[in-house]
């Protein structure tokens, strides 16, 4: 019965040799490491050859050492080029409101949490002074439209003079106007809400003496959002008004689709970039200033080559993807060295390496050699 060598067998007789050719004396260290360099690659090819030998001759024994896989077949599908950065939520309506009066607070009528609404007043300082002197224009006036009414019948008539028409006239219209000024003094002492809104923040007390400019009420409508953040000079001509947005909120785990509304023009000095808006659906769980993740989508193909991202493998500085291939009698795993030029979706686009039709191992691919044994 003829002998069948063995992987085993083949494998101690190569360590002879390269022990044979390790105890020698070449002339110098470099030379020998040349020599041992061609005769691995020598027994590379050898073992490469028994192998095929022993795989015909015996195929269950190559069988054991075949490494299980999983492939998928390659086939184009749509691909997204996007960039990402980070920036917050902000409400369109965020208004910090002030009293435009000075004096003491009488009346506050809104709490925090509560809805309310344009125009409603909020609180009241103290009208007193204003409201006494409305009160003594108003019996002035009413005096000044009767003896108004009188001349003017008088005038109508042709009786008494123009002059004495004219200052009836006046009177009443100047108290009129100083009745106007008053009711406007007046509406400035109420502070009111200038949308629909909630309000956030309530900065005052009854009793309290505010004064114009100081803040007192805090109103936002969280109906009307956006989600803005700064983006990188560089994608100055590439991200545009319209492109897709995923919005997404770290802390929520929630993701949303929407479109980029505004571009900036001005470029900071500082951070060298540009900001970008993007509006929001009305949603119950956004709040302003929650951070937000933009990922913009500058750039769509219908038809790449793509792979999970996680069969791509560094290899001395290549991208490495193995593949299933047919060597005659055997499927065998062959190194293909690819271009990555796009990742989204834990996807990422080939465009060098790979063709249409390739099956590339998804399970099993860690730890694969060029040329080595696999099934599937």
């Amino acid at each position: 019965m003829k002998p069948v060598l063995t992987i085993q067998t083949i494998s101690i007789v190569l360590i002879g040799i390269i022990f044979t050719a390790c105890s020698s004396k070449p002339e110098s260290k470099t030379k020998q490491l040349d020599l041992l360099k061609n005769q691995q690659a020598e027994l590379s090819k050898k073992i490469e050859s028994l192998e095929k030998e022993i795989s015909k001759e015996n195929p269950e024994l190559m069988k054991v050492k075949m490494k299980e896989v999983n492939v998928t077949t390659l086939a184009t599908r749509p691909f997204n080029h996007y960039m990402e950065t980070q920036g917050s939520v902000l409400s369109m309506d965020n208004i910090q409101m002030s009293a435009k009066a000075a004096g003491v607070v009488t009346q506050v009528y809104a709490r925090e949490g509560e809805q309310v609404s344009r125009g409603q007043v909020l609180a009241q300082i103290d009208n007193s002074l204003i409201i006494r002197g409305i009160d003594e224009l108003k019996a002035n006036l009413e005096l000044a439209n009767t003896v108004y009414q009188r001349q003017k019948n008088l005038w109508d008539q042709k009786i008494g003079t123009e002059i004495q028409y004219l200052q009836a006239k006046n009177n009443k219209e100047s108290l009129e106007r100083r009745v106007a000024t008053l009711r406007e003094q007046n509406e400035m002492t109420k502070i009111k809400s200038p949308i629909n809104g909630t309000v956030e923040a309530v900065n005052i007390k009854l009793g309290e003496n505010v004064g114009p400019g100081m803040q007192v009420f805090r109103v936002i409508n969280n109906t009307d959002l956006k989600a803005s953040a700064k983006v990188s000079e560089s994608y100055i001509t590439i991200i545009k008004k319209g492109d897709k947005v995923n919005v997404s909120f770290p802390d929520l785990d929630k993701t949303i689709e929407a479109k980029v509304t505004f571009v900036g023009r001005n470029i900071d000095a500082l951070t060298r970039s540009f900001p970008i808006e993007v509006k929001l659906p009305s949603a119950q769980y956004l709040r302003p200033n929650m951070t937000a993740v933009l990922r913009i989508i500058f750039h769509s193909e219908s038809a790449a080559l793509c792979v999970p991202v996680n069969v791509v493998s560094d290899v001395n500085g290549q991208k490495v993807v193995y593949v299933a291939e047919s060597d005659g009698t055997n499927l065998v795993a062959r190194k293909r060295i690819v271009e990555v030029v796009g990742v989204y979706d834990n996807l990422a686009q080939i465009k060098t390496g790979l063709k249409v039709g390739d099956k590339i191992i998804t399970v099993g691919y860690q730890g694969l050699n060029d040329g080595e044994l696999i099934k599937i």
